[in-house]
């Protein structure tokens, strides 16, 4: 029997021991290779912890960092709770992964070497401004590919800074997202005074997360973050911005602070929660953010026992109390006035808004409308509110600022962003007419314009005379004249046209009809 094809290529006198022994070698290596990755995929495949924090976040006296275990007991607590729920158990938002996604709020270390990259926001009028240290494999919340809030967080130990970022999304070499803050974590500063940050309250989103190091460490000395489904179109510190429009006084406001009641029994949770539930009795949790109920946020971790997290789920809101933080925080006086507003030229504002001081008894207030009409008081009710009600009747951007001074000396402002849209001449030319040829036509014609402008005007007879122009009367009225030739069983259009001093026009038309 002759030797297969493919063995005869090696048969070289003097090589056949040398090929094969290459080529057990070879096939050796691969086997090698082979196991070496089956044994390392799932070193590979196992996620990284996030890095510990090393300094701290804000300064001792920062309002996260406050005890508020003998704060008294807001007069409304109970009414803030059932809000809320009183029969809902807490929830942590945080874990390992939860429907092919990880769940909770991841973050990044970076050194003060970091390169920073363009970022442009939605918001830019309330976002520090870019750029941001942002490395290019920093984690999103939820995944690179997940909706949501998709917050980016980046921490810089060397000079003390956190970056915030609500709804980040990587464009090429740069950054696009909803809004951005930059924190001095040396500094209690607050942002300003209607302003939001990565978090609809304007606070800073790292301070409040339930951290895995610090809870296998054994304390939680900081206040936690959570959210609730329905907000109170108010904040109050540390807090400085707010995402509702409901006036309703037992709905919480952005920064209202809860803490588990003191007699309530954490000896029989696992160990890990005991940490979580002493830390909301010492120093509670703030509403920081619009969401589900009871919703309290941490930090994303493969090391957390998901299921152990879920006896938390045991506490309900009847377990927790509102605080009262009136005297937090240095004295302050806040204004609010809400959010910017569009109106058409000639409407009139209506706006109510408020203010908190805790120390004045008696309060001056004036309004500046933006539009020329100069300062004004402004009239302020017993409970701290006030109306701003002002007409515009010229098209623009304006910026109404309130300013408000209490007998104890504190002084507060806010403004409000006006834009208003121009709205075009309305002309009443009236309506067809037919006459006999050489009679001449004349009628009484108007327009309204609610803006307070210059106008002029001019009619096309559409019998080919010349464009003849209006005299307009300072009641916006005028008169149309013209003799229209004795040709008989003539149609004519007639076209009357008003321009404002802003370059919008009006026109109205009507048919003669001369037989």
């Amino acid at each position: 029997m002759s030797e297969p094809v493919r063995s005869r290529v090696y048969c070289v006198p003097g090589r056949v021991p040398q090929v094969r022994l290459v080529l057990v070698a070879l096939a050796l290596s691969l086997a090698l290779l082979l196991l070496c990755g089956w044994l390392w995929a799932p070193l590979a495949r196992a996620e990284v912890p996030p890095p510990p924090i090393t300094i701290p976040l804000f300064p001792p006296d920062n309002a996260w960092n406050t005890d508020i275990s003998h704060y008294p007991v807001d007069p409304n607590s109970n009414a803030y709770i059932a809000s809320i729920g009183a029969d809902v158990g807490l929830h942590p938002d945080f874990g390992t992964d939860w429907d092919g996604g990880p769940i909770g709020i991841p973050y990044a270390i970076v050194a003060g070497t970091q390169p920073k990259v363009p970022i442009s926001f939605y918001y830019p009028d309330e976002s520090d401004p870019g750029p941001y240290p942002i490395p290019p494999d920093v984690p999103i919340q939820g995944g690179p590919d997940a909706g949501g809030d998709r917050h980016v967080i980046v921490l810089d130990e060397d000079h003390h800074l956190l970056y915030e970022v609500y709804d980040a999304h990587k464009v090429g070499d740069h950054w696009e997202a909803g809004s951005g803050a930059i924190f001095d974590l040396t500094s209690n500063a607050l942002r300003p005074d209607g302003w939001t940050s990565a978090d609809a309250a304007g606070l800073p989103i790292l301070p409040g997360l339930v951290r895995y190091d610090e809870v296998q460490a054994g304390a939680i000395d900081h206040a936690l973050r959570f959210t609730v489904e329905q907000t109170q179109a108010a904040y109050i510190y540390p807090a400085t911005h707010y995402a509702s429009d409901s006036t309703d006084p037992n709905l919480p406001p952005m920064g209202l602070r809860l803490r588990l009641k003191a007699g309530y029994d954490i000896s029989g949770f696992p160990p890990t929660e005991r940490v979580i539930l002493q830390a909301l009795k010492t120093y509670g949790m703030i509403v920081a953010d619009n969401g589900s109920n009871w919703f309290i946020s941490g930090t994303h971790d493969p090391r957390w026992n998901d299921e152990e997290l879920h006896a938390l789920d045991e506490v309900k809101g009847s377990d927790f109390e509102v605080v009262d933080t009136s005297s937090m925080g240095p004295g302050r006086l806040t204004v609010q006035a809400g959010g910017a507003v569009r109106l058409r030229e000639g409407a009139a504002l209506n706006r109510q808004g408020s203010f908190s001081d805790t120390r004045s008894s008696g309060w001056t207030a004036t309004v500046d409308y933006g539009d020329g009409s100069g300062s004004q008081p402004l009239s302020l009710t017993a409970d701290k509110h006030f109306t701003l009600a002002h007409a515009y009747v010229r098209d623009g951007h304006f910026t109404v600022v309130i300013s408000i001074t209490g007998d104890a000396g504190l002084t507060g402002s806010a403004q409000l962003p006006v834009r208003v849209r121009e709205v075009a001449p309305v002309v009443s030319a009236g309506a067809d007419m037919t006459l006999s040829p050489g009679t001449m036509f004349a009628r009484a014609a108007s327009f309204t314009d609610p803006g307070a402008e210059t106008w002029r005007g001019w009619v096309r007879w559409g019998d080919g005379s010349p464009l003849q122009k209006l005299v307009l009367g300072a009641d916006k009225t005028f008169v149309l004249r013209h003799l229209y030739s004795r040709r008989p069983s003539r149609r004519y259009t007639v076209t009357v046209t008003v321009r404002d001093s802003d370059g919008a026009r009006g026109v109205d038309t009507f048919h003669v009809r001369v037989r």
